[in-house]
């Protein structure tokens, strides 16, 4: 395996994960209960939400320096950290940058939420859909090879992007449309409103 493969298999390995980073994250959000719902077990959600996204940090630094290492890719220290005249698909590469720098952003903001507090921390944690959004568009239109060639949208490494951009769509939909019911302070709640209709 090249490093520019290895690359590759690492920023696919980083959008899975950032996948199911905000997968989890939405459910989070809607206070999924994973005792009452499916799997009827106590999961460390949280937990996983976290892992998901410092395993992710690491697999999307590891991306660009690998080809840091690459005879063939020819790309410098400068090229990495902002790719703005890399060797190769510099828009894709530019975009894949900010990707990178919108989810240290979320990870580093997430870090000191406590800080930040609930209301603003939340507000910047939205950051994580530009970041996703800027992923995707990098991982479909970039030739995994370095070879400038156009995309191929049925090739199995852009049908996974394909799905994750899906998932994180369709769950965000659902998310937007259940929101968790807030109650009231000092009002009663009538029986019936539980009830079947």
């Amino acid at each position: 395996m090249t490093a520019v493969e290895l690359s590759s298999d690492a920023g696919l390995v980083a959008m899975v994960l950032l996948t199911v980073n905000i997968l989890l994250g939405l459910l989070l959000s809607a206070r999924y209960n994973t005792l009452r719902s499916w799997p009827h077990k106590r999961l460390p959600v949280f937990d996983i939400h976290n892992w998901t996204a410092y395993i992710a940090l690491g697999l999307i630094v590891l991306h660009p320096v690998l080809l840091l290492v690459s005879e063939t890719a020819h790309f410098r220290v400068i090229d990495v950290l902002f790719p703005i005249k890399s060797p190769h698909q510099t828009l894709y590469n530019n975009l894949g940058a900010l990707a990178f720098y919108s989810v240290l952003f979320v990870v580093v903001t997430s870090y000191i939420r406590s800080r930040l507090g609930s209301r603003l921390w939340k507000k910047l944690h939205y950051v994580s859909y530009a970041a996703a959004a800027l992923l995707f568009v990098h991982g479909l239109e970039i030739d995994p090879d370095l070879k400038e060639k156009a995309p191929d949208y049925l090739d199995g490494e852009k049908v996974l992007v394909e799905v994750c951009a899906l998932l994180i769509i369709v769950a965000t939909v659902w998310r937007i449309r259940y929101q968790p019911k807030k109650r009231a302070v000092g009002t009663t709640v009538n029986k019936v409103d539980y009830e079947p209709v």
